[in-house]
Order: structure tokens, then C-alpha cells, then sequence
């Protein structure tokens, strides 16, 4: 017993190298959806800022506070800035599937790894 413990001490086990695996859901979007999908963010983004320049008018000419109209026009000013930095940020980060390694759960389970002979 003492002679095995000793071996154990002294023998450097070299880990396997495992195949990456690659799975269907780790497939980011196709590039003509995550446009669409850009697309989409930036016109409704536009859609917010002209009603921010028509409401910034109607507000002026009804006599509205003029923290409102000011609110506005800087709505109206600032979103087209936001909305191109937004559009062009790039694609969206896609959650992948993880999957356990049978592996450690078996050495977790035994609490002893492979040995040399097994």
C-alpha cells in the first residue's frame, strides 16, 4: 500500500486532449437576420425621434413649458447619434448551450481519477 501511494506521488499523469465539440445551437444567426434585426432597432429608433421634432413643434406653437419643448428638441437632436452607434455596434452576443463532461462527474462521484493499469 505504502509502495502504490509512493508510485501515485511520483508518476505525472498527462491528461487526454479532448475534440472540441461543436453543437447546432452554438451557430450564431444567420448575418440577414441580425440585419433585420438592426434595421428594425434603428427605424423605430428614427420613428421615436420625428415624433420627438413634431411633438417639439406642437408643443412650442400650443404654448407648452419650455422644459418640454427643450426635451424634445434634445430628443430629437441627440437619438440619430444613438441609434447609428447602436445599429452599427455589431452582431449580439448569442447565449451557447454547455453541456457537463461526463468525466468529472465520475471522478467527483469515485473521488479518484484514472489509473494507470485500470
Amino acid at each position: 500500500m505504502l509502495l502504490l501511494r509512493a508510485y501515485r506521488e511520483n508518476v505525472k499523469v498527462i491528461p487526454r486532449k479532448r475534440d472540441a465539440v461543436y453543437t447546432v445551437t452554438d451557430a450564431p444567426k444567420p448575418m440577414s437576420e441580425d440585419i433585420g434585426y438592426r434595421q428594425r432597432r434603428y427605424l423605430i429608433s428614427m420613428g421615436i425621434r420625428t415624433a420627438c421634432f413634431v411633438g417639439a413643434v406642437a408643443a412650442a406653437m400650443l404654448g407648452a413649458p419650455l422644459w418640454l419643448v427643450v426635451l424634445l428638441v434634445l430628443g430629437a437632436l441627440f437619438l440619430p447619434y444613438i441609434s447609428v452607434i447602436f445599429a452599427n455596434g455589431g452582431r449580439e452576443p448569442q447565449p451557447t448551450a454547455s453541456f457537463t463532461d461526463e468525466s468529472t462527474d465520475r471522478k467527483a462521484i469515485s473521488g479518484h481519477g484514472p489509473e494507470i493499469g485500470s
